[in-house]
């Protein structure tokens, strides 16, 4: 079914398209374009959404605006935007009503005319989906990086052709029930996260598990040998399932082992390179690649493998160095917005450095974090939401031993704090093991202030 097909088949449904935001505005716009009867609703009103709103509206697009836009939804088909659980109470009664429930990105992965891999995880997932896209790209393939990262893909379907690649990031909100089956899925690794939108863990790591459940056995199923929840999943997969690991033996798959990376079982073509060569920093870069390696394993060629590796930069606001000022590197970290990954990142430093921490509160526990800031930082910077939670886990941490912490109003005064107490050799890392909602859009909106405060510090 092409995506006109699939218009032509809904174009006498009533839609509601939830959230106006960067996934569903091109769906309105197509909706609204093929004449068909679509409401957007969105918490905002008419005068936030500005441009985009007067733009829908001329278009012939109906509203539901305002902090009632969830009451009573009774349109036959309903897009819902990521952020939305599929087990809100106004989303479960309309389909208790029978309305069907679907999102872009699922609509986009049931028309989609070529290979998918599929990318999931806690930590890792945009550093590794990027990499892949990065090394079927040197193949000589056409690559469409999208999900919950790069741009909507839906729209750009009629442009996809079947020798083409489609990499996709997907997160546990666009996973939470929906339908799929990617040709080559990945999940790089499990721990506790966004807490305050899933039921539970188990809830968490069920949306997880929605990437492979409509695998076939034809398909690929790319596993962290050495994550505990691992042999949960392996048990559900109907797939073909290989690992990558830095620390475990396995049959089939892509490790790590004295500093050198190659494929197992080993034959012509295995030998890939030193971990050493890699050009981004840290043990995480070397366990993101292994499961990149492996999820391309027969589409790239270890050279081409060697090439990327080796050139390319890393993802914008995960460790990306800033400037470097007076002696001093500043490091923008945005993307860590849970405590594994700043936890990584504090692992990955050369030296202990003053860290940035805090923000929206996402109810995750910061014990083990407090422990490992005590023993791998030198300053503590608290700011936003979380400050007061993550400055009690650092204070009743076993390792606690006096480790300076510094609070700081927002993100401006938390950067001016860091440079007053930067000396030269220091790192400063903004990685705040919280997500960004307290105060900014999304994490690139972060990262990318803390990039201009930086950079407007006097030389």
């Amino acid at each position: 079914m092409t995506l006109q097909d699939y218009i032509d088949s809904i174009r006498h449904q009533s839609i509601a398209v939830i959230g106006i935001g960067v996934s569903n505005i091109p769906l309105l716009r197509l909706l609204c374009a093929n004449g068909c009867k679509v409401t957007a609703c969105d918490r905002r009103s008419m005068a936030e959404l500005g441009e985009v709103g007067r733009e829908l509206e001329e278009a012939g697009c109906s509203f539901r605006l305002g902090e009632d836009y969830l009451e009573d939804l009774r349109e036959e088909l309903i897009f819902r935007t990521p952020g939305l659980m599929p087990f809100d109470p106004h989303l479960a009664a309309a389909v208790e009503r029978g309305s069907t429930l679907t999102s872009e990105m699922e609509v986009f992965l049931a028309l989609c005319p070529c290979r998918t891999f599929a990318v999931t995880g806690s930590d890792g997932k945009t550093t590794t989906t990027t990499i892949i896209a990065e090394l079927l790209r040197e193949q000589g393939y056409g690559v469409h990086l999208g999900g919950n990262i790069g741009k909507p893909l839906l729209c750009e379907l009629p442009e996809i052709r079947p020798t083409d690649v489609a990499v996709l990031e997907l997160s546990s909100f666009q996973l939470h029930s929906m339908t799929c089956r990617p040709d080559v899925a990945v999940i790089t690794n499990l721990s506790p996260n966004h807490l305050d939108k899933h039921k539970d863990f188990q809830d968490y790591m069920d949306a997880k598990a929605s990437i492979f459940r409509n695998q076939r056995p034809e398909d690929r199923l790319i596993l962290n040998r050495d994550d505990p929840h691992t042999p949960y999943y392996r048990s559900l997969a109907h797939s073909r399932i290989s690992y990558f690991s830095d620390r475990s033996e396995i049959e089939e798959g892509c490790v790590c082992r004295d500093g050198r990376l190659y494929y197992v079982p080993e034959g012509a073509d295995s030998e890939l390179l030193y971990a050493e060569e890699i050009r981004i920093p840290g043990e995480h870069n070397v366990q993101n690649y292994l499961a990149a390696f492996e999820a391309v394993r027969g589409w790239v060629s270890a050279e081409t493998c060697r090439k990327v590796a080796k050139r390319f930069p890393g993802v914008p606001h995960r460790l990306e160095e800033v400037r470097v000022r007076r002696g001093v590197t500043w490091i923008n970290d945005s993307m860590a917005s849970s405590p594994t990954r700043t936890i990584v990142g504090l692992e990955a430093s050369r030296k202990k450095p003053i860290v940035i921490v805090g923000g929206y509160d996402k109810h995750i526990p910061f014990d083990e974090l407090g422990d490992r800031l005590n023993e791998l930082a030198k300053t503590v910077i608290l700011c936003g939401d979380t400050a007061e939670k993550i400055r009690t886990a650092i204070l009743n941490s076993r390792a606690w031993h006096g480790l300076p912490l510094e609070t700081a109003e927002d993100l401006q005064d938390a950067v001016r704090l860091a440079d007053a107490c930067a000396e030269k050799g220091d790192i400063v890392m903004l990685s705040p093991a919280c997500a960004s909602f307290d105060r900014f859009r999304n994490f690139e909106e972060r990262g990318n202030l803390f990039k201009q405060y930086v950079r407007e510090l006097e030389e």
